[in-house]
């Protein structure tokens, strides 16, 4: 499997979509280390690409098409002019004036039209291909396992997911076309200048590099800073996203931390009015200095116009001005080309490379067929080993059953596995030695839509999206009609609650489902999981962050829940384990004891010695 870091990309952090054409998108400059970095760790099969567009191949000719049609006719305009000043005006020809100035509108109109149709098919083909590519990425990444999760940073995937897929529109729609339309307007428009007069032409081959050069070194200045800007914007974005939300709201009224939470953002703030500041003045003498070159070219056209023994006529000195006016453009989209290829190579290289992450977790490819609703529920631990990515092993041969419709509890110190062997059951983690079975079926061949309806989970971090309650119940039975939802919540202990809400089931939840205590969302979780109706109920640890009234009632709700199910409870609390038809103790990764709870307690072994502890069954390792 393809190893991500932390950041993804090589410390650099999430890209902007901007960053196509040099850092920040303010013009060319150097690559970014970032990217070659990028492409030295996963390279890029042109081929690949290739694939991508290889669909939409008569679209790509049609745009090249257009292309070149919208440079070669706006080529006509210099012409045009010339016509007009050296032949209709001086000859007082109405109707010739007429055709020609009637030619310009039809010329502009002309490739203002095929502007119009090239973006609309550009756009379309990008967007057709950036949705493939982003529904693609969006299922592969649902597909790993919930290590890779633990590993990477959530705004590195949503920065992949989101940025690099969005950023390959430019690739499409300018850097593609932008090389077509550039290459066919220098090539057109130098041969046009040739056609006009070699002698200019000559004379434009000899000011054009140093205009470039000056232009160049104004977009690495610019770059440089750039990049201090963007960073600076990053942490202001970083602020926004800590100091704005839900929690971290909390935690700054909590802390009375919100005075130096807005002293750093004003601090950031100020910041970016100097970086922008240097950003806006770099290079304004160079610039100025390439602007008195840029004025210097007409008048240096103007005066050989008018040396002795020149022939040529008012007309084509105008129209050659208005030429090379024009080629300057097409050749810095040109040299800037190595920058662009490298940048865009790298969004491909960021995107494939978690579209070759090779999942943890598989899907069986012939899946054992296993009817939810018949399934008994009993489950087995067979000499199960378990480490994370390859570390110590944090599961060393436990043996333990749970029979069909019995209540197990595993208690042990923290660190002790407790978490880790529910896990195993839903398939959150593969074992690494032994297996997990249910009703004698290895849970790796069973088909994960299916294990999904067998095995429950009710974990200590509830999570509901923000959305209504109506909506997060329904995540579970998208086919539930009200009065499902209204007897999940009963059998939950919160219909009551729900029903004396003004909106009822179609009140929101808020980010997170911050619009309700803790007792209450664990509840809503507990109605969402009745609506599944699994037969395995792992509850790891669901009561532990409340308090003891709020525990009494949820503890009610999963007692009604657990009810005719295998349920395998994670405990941290005598109560919880009090009722428990068998109780394993976990010490340092083995099952040390099992029995019931009086049994062990009797025994005086590593039960007893817990509960001797204070009551507690989790101190500290």
């Amino acid at each position: 499997m393809t190893e991500i870091n932390s950041s993804g990309n090589g410390g650099h952090g999430p890209r902007s979509p901007k960053n196509i054409s040099g850092r920040g998108g303010r013009g060319p400059g150097r690559i970014n280390p970032a990217d070659t970095t990028q492409l030295k760790r996963h390279p890029v099969d042109l081929l690949r690409i290739a694939a991508l567009f290889a669909p939409h191949k008569a679209r790509i000719a049609a745009v090249v098409l257009l292309i070149s049609a919208s440079s070669v006719i706006g080529l006509a305009q210099p012409f045009l002019v010339r016509g007009i000043i050296d032949t209709a005006l001086p000859a007082r020809n109405l109707g010739l004036l007429g055709w020609l100035a009637g030619a310009m509108v039809a010329v502009a109109a002309a490739t203002a039209v095929i502007g119009v149709v090239q973006t609309w098919m550009a756009t379309g083909m990008g967007q057709q291909i950036m949705h493939t590519l982003r529904v693609r990425l969006f299922t592969h990444l649902q597909k790993q396992s919930l290590g890779f999760f633990t590993r990477t940073r959530s705004g590195e995937v949503q920065s992949r997911l989101n940025n690099d897929v969005s950023g390959m529109q430019s690739v499409i729609t300018s850097t593609a076309t932008g090389v077509a339309s550039n290459l066919t307007t220098a090539v057109a428009t130098a041969a046009a200048m040739v056609a006009l007069s070699p002698r200019l032409s000559l004379l434009s081959l000899v000011v054009i590099p140093p205009a470039v050069w000056f232009s160049r070194r104004v977009a690495l200045l610019r770059r440089d800073i750039t990049a201090t800007l963007q960073a600076e914007l990053a942490t202001m974005n970083t602020q926004v996203e800590e100091g704005l939300s839900v929690s971290g709201v909390r935690l700054a009224k909590t802390l009375g931390s919100t005075g130096r939470d807005a002293a750093r953002y004003s601090a950031s703030s100020e910041r970016l009015i100097g970086l922008e500041l240097r950003s806006q003045l770099a290079g304004r003498w160079r610039m100025a200095t390439m602007g008195i070159i840029f004025s210097a070219i007409p008048a240096l056209i103007y005066f050989a116009g008018g040396l002795p023994g020149s022939t040529m006529s008012i007309g084509t000195v105008v129209a050659f001005t208005a030429l090379q006016a024009s080629i300057f453009r097409p050749i810095m989209g040109l040299l800037n080309l190595g920058v662009q290829w490298v940048s865009a190579m790298a969004l491909f290289s960021r995107i494939f490379e978690y579209l070759d992450l090779v999942p943890e977790i598989t899907a069986p490819s012939r899946p054992v067929p296993l009817d939810p609703s018949t399934v008994r529920g009993e489950v087995r631990f067979e000499n199960v080993h378990f480490a994370y990515d390859g570390g110590p092993e944090v599961l060393r041969g436990i043996d333990l059953a749970l029979p069909a419709g019995s209540a197990t509890a595993v208690v042990g110190p923290t660190g002790s596995g407790k978490s880790t062997l529910g896990s195993l059951v839903p398939r959150l983690h593969d074992v690494t030695g032994g297996r997990v079975t249910i009703d004698g079926v290895d849970v790796r061949d069973i088909a994960p839509d299916v294990l999904a309806r067998i095995v429950g989970v009710v974990s200590q971090e509830t999570y509901l999206v923000h959305a209504s309650i109506r909506e997060n119940l329904l995540l579970a039975a998208p086919g539930a009609g009200d009065a499902a939802l209204w007897q999940a919540l009963g059998a939950a202990r919160i219909a009551d609650l729900v029903a004396g809400l003004p909106g009822g089931l179609d009140t929101l939840v808020g980010a997170r489902g911050h619009r309700f205590s803790g007792g209450e969302q664990q509840r809503l979780a507990i109605a969402r999981t009745i609506l599944r109706n699994p037969r395995v109920l792992i509850l790891d640890e669901a009561t532990s962050a409340l308090d003891n009234t709020t525990e009494a009632q949820v503890q009610a709700a999963l007692d009604q829940l657990a009810v005719g199910r295998t349920t395998l409870t994670i405990a941290h609390r005598l109560t919880t384990v009090e009722d428990a038809d068998q109780l394993a103790v976990l010490t340092g990764g083995l099952l040390v004891e099992v029995g019931t709870p009086p049994a062990l307690q009797a025994a005086g072994g590593a039960y007893a010695q817990l509960i001797a502890a204070g009551g507690q069954l989790e101190p500290a390792a």
